[in-house]
């Protein structure tokens, strides 16, 4: 019997492997997060339709687990200038953030991705893309140009301090595949 189908050996780990968390983090550190009264909070999930008691996901109607940004924080590995205000948060499951990503939420909603509500069959589709539609008009999201407020030179040393780090997990990748090629050496000698 060839036991290699129930077996399996970790994926191996990459340094670079997480430039993308470190971009992101170097973005999410500098978001604001503005907490909603109880009235807002409120207003909004009537608008969703949602009761607070039963708090579901507003892209395919499953249990509610954390909020999502309707408006991606992140694209092409800036911020776009949106923040974490309520009117620009949804009651989102974690299967449906996790498929969404920072797509644009009605594309997604239509689209083919793995996990999205059309994927998933939900027959309701329409309705609560309506629903959603009336909650991104409801109230207009804050738009930042983080460079401006913060001035440029400050802005440019953000962004430096973050391909520092980038570069370093680079030159880290390097030396970590060099000491993991001598290592697996030593244990064949063993």
């Amino acid at each position: 019997m060839n036991y290699k189908n129930i077996f399996r050996m970790p994926t191996p780990m990459k340094i670079t492997g997480r430039s993308s968390s470190i971009t992101n983090a170097f973005i999410n550190s500098i978001i604001p997060i503005i907490y909603p009264s109880d009235e807002e909070l409120l207003e909004a999930l009537s608008i969703l339709e949602i009761e607070p008691t039963n708090l579901v996901c507003s892209y395919c109607g499953s249990i509610s687990t954390e909020w999502d940004h309707l408006r991606p924080l992140v694209m092409n590995k800036k911020p776009t200038g949106y923040i974490s205000e309520l009117c620009n948060l949804v009651p989102s499951c974690g299967k449906c953030n996790q498929s969404k990503g920072n797509k644009n939420w009605k594309v997604w909603m239509l689209s083919s991705a793995k996990l999205s509500p059309k994927t998933k069959g939900i027959k309701n589709l329409e309705e609560r893309i309506r629903k959603l539609e009336a909650y991104e008009n409801w109230k207009k999201p804050v738009l930042i140009d983080f460079g401006k407020i913060i001035g440029k030179e400050t802005w440019q040393t953000h962004w430096h301090n973050c391909e520092k780090v980038q570069i370093l997990m680079k030159e880290s990748q390097i030396l970590a595949e060099s000491i993991n090629k001598k290592i697996k050496e030593n244990y064949k000698a063993l």
